[in-house]
């Protein structure tokens, strides 16, 4: 079943009538090796084995490098990849509102009760335990050309005879009682409004509208035609603090 290329093939029983066949292939053998003395000295069996170690060390270093290029790849493809439209974030305007004004009654002038939020818009001082004459006088020149800003300047609590006043119908009140608060000296300017408020004595003014303690310097509301309070000013002394915020009401 030989392919007949091959000729006729005689196998010999003495293995040794075929060395002349083993010396001329090991001759060719020796031609065709052309390793150099390093490369038999690294043949030899010592030295295969610290080439399989070293090998085998190499291996760990070329994975971890080849894991971390695949990493950086991978996420440079994650980044430049479309995800799904962000939602616009919301941005915190200066025109945004701090809240509503409250709903207080205040003791007038004459002693009766007045509404805080009955002028609007309106700038509010809270001048108690301050000598702002001269920031009442200043905030109305500041808004003289808007004659319907209402400058609204909250005292000093009246005395109990005073309050008392406040609750004590028309028909009922005796000489005794007409006690006329204490005011303090305010600018007027033609066209202007101008209302001196005093703070009841069973109501903390500073409280409700989340303001600090005295120290000296007034307090202020710049205060919408909604009702809104668009700026509060903690401690002012000057005029320069409200005039920014005027344009907002």
């Amino acid at each position: 079943d030989l392919p007949e290329e091959w000729g006729v093939i005689v196998i010999p029983d003495d293995l040794s009538e075929l060395s002349d066949e083993v010396e001329a292939i090991r001759a060719e053998l020796k031609l065709s090796d052309r390793s150099t003395p390093w490369r038999r000295l690294l043949n030899r069996p010592g030295l295969r084995q610290l080439r399989k170690v070293g090998t085998a060390l190499l291996r760990a270093p070329v994975l971890i490098i080849s894991m971390a290029v695949l990493v950086t790849v991978a996420s440079l493809f994650a980044s430049a990849w479309p995800g799904p439209p962000r939602q616009p974030v919301a941005q915190r305007t200066g025109d945004e509102h701090l809240g509503s004004l409250p709903a207080l009654e205040l003791v007038g002038d004459d002693g009766r009760m007045v509404p805080l939020r009955a002028k609007l818009p309106a700038v509010i001082l809270v001048t108690d335990g301050c000598d702002c004459d001269n920031l009442v006088a200043t905030t109305v020149t500041a808004t003289q050309s808007r004659p319907e800003i209402a400058i609204v300047v909250i005292g000093a609590a009246l005395s109990g005879a005073a309050t008392a006043k406040a609750s004590t119908p028309a028909a009922q009140v005796t000489p005794a009682t007409q006690t006329t608060p204490q005011t303090s000296p305010r600018a007027q300017v033609p066209g202007q409004s101008v209302q001196l408020l005093h703070n009841p004595p069973s109501n903390n003014v500073r409280e409700q509208l989340k303001l600090g303690a005295p120290d000296g310097t007034a307090a202020a509301l710049v205060v919408d035609r909604n009702g809104q309070i668009v700026q509060t000013i903690q401690r002012t002394a000057s005029v320069d603090d409200i005039q920014p915020f005027l344009a907002r009401i």
